[in-house]
């Protein structure tokens, strides 16, 4: 009969996320016999060299670990064969080729920050306040052929606060779905588990909401939506990869991206045009909507330091800038 010592599990994953499921995994004594993360990479200007949330843990842990650059190299297949790992748990991670993902005898699981089937995708968490949602969850499931498919195992469902932004919302979500992990990795041990095919579920359902990755692109804001639309969004996006409008300078005739991380909304009926400007040109900092107002409480113009409103209109004369729709 296995145990947690002759029980071998190899993790995969990248950012804090992950990070987070990985120590717990070890604080609970699950036997963790190698770790694979992404390779090093130089960051920023001084181009130094960047680990991962996970390598950082996994050395802390005096785990073994792996970072290969291609995953069906013949030299990583033959050291995941090497590990004979009864269970490959993945958070935060690329995907996987088939030759990896079928590898161990008691399947390969997952840690999904949505409850499946809805939102499947590369950015859950921020897809979910961005449509308004008032709850949200994690599952852990197999890994099957297509992405975020495969038989559904635990999930645990959590509020959304009505103020909250992804930021938080994903702090909170990286410690319940260690503890989740932890939970699932149990049931699999003990073989007290009964996977539910995400396909039963979706016959019983509405129309699936997904949560494809999210690109610069996506993050510009449209003033001609609802307060309540915009709000969400801006949460939904906060801190990363954030929201933004572009703003016309009059005098000089130049384009700069305001970044907005916080804000406060007011329904409210006006007579102005969505993306008009309405400040005090002290403290208070306003957008028209269709049907109210986006107060700006955080924000980053392009070029300056990420700032408080009152700071920011102390330096900055805002009737220069008119919102460019």
């Amino acid at each position: 009969m296995k145990t947690k010592d002759n029980f071998k599990i190899l993790f995969m994953g990248t950012p804090e996320f992950a990070a987070e499921s990985l120590q717990n995994l070890v604080k609970h004594n699950f036997n963790i016999v190698g770790v694979v993360t992404s390779a090093d990479k130089p960051a920023g200007r001084g181009q130094k060299i960047n680990e991962s949330a996970v390598k950082i843990t996994a050395r802390n842990l005096n785990l073994n670990i792996l970072q290969p650059t291609n995953l069906k190299a013949p030299e990583f297949i033959e050291s995941l064969q090497k590990l004979n790992a009864d269970l490959f748990v993945v958070v935060a991670f690329r995907m996987l080729p088939e030759i990896v993902w079928a590898m161990p005898p008691q399947g390969t699981i997952n840690l999904h920050a949505s409850i499946l089937p809805n939102y499947r995708g590369a950015a859950p968490i921020n897809r979910a306040i961005m449509n308004g949602e008032t709850k949200t969850g994690l599952s852990t499931f197999f890994i099957e052929k297509e992405i975020d498919t495969g038989k559904i195992i635990d999930v645990t469902e959590l509020e959304i606060g009505a103020e909250e932004n992804a930021g938080e919302l994903h702090d909170r979500m990286m410690k319940i779905g260690a503890e989740l992990l932890v939970k699932t990795c149990e049931s699999i041990l003990n073989n007290d588990f009964k996977g539910i095919s995400q396909t039963e579920i979706i016959a019983k359902s509405d129309e699936l909401k997904s949560a494809p990755k999210i690109f610069k692109i996506d993050c510009k804001i449209d003033w001609k939506k609802s307060t309540t639309e915009i709000f969400n969004f801006i949460r939904g996006l906060s801190p990363y990869p954030t929201a933004y409008s572009e703003l016309m300078n009059h005098e000089l005739e130049k384009i700069s991206i305001l970044k907005i991380f916080k804000c406060s909304k007011n329904i409210e009926k006006h007579n102005l045009q969505p993306g008009e400007i309405v400040s005090d040109a002290k403290k208070t900092l306003k957008i028209a909507c269709m049907d109210g107002f986006i107060e700006i409480l955080d924000l980053q113009l392009e070029g300056k330091k990420r700032m408080k409103t009152a700071e920011f209109l102390n330096g900055i004369s805002i009737y220069k800038f008119k919102i460019v729709m």
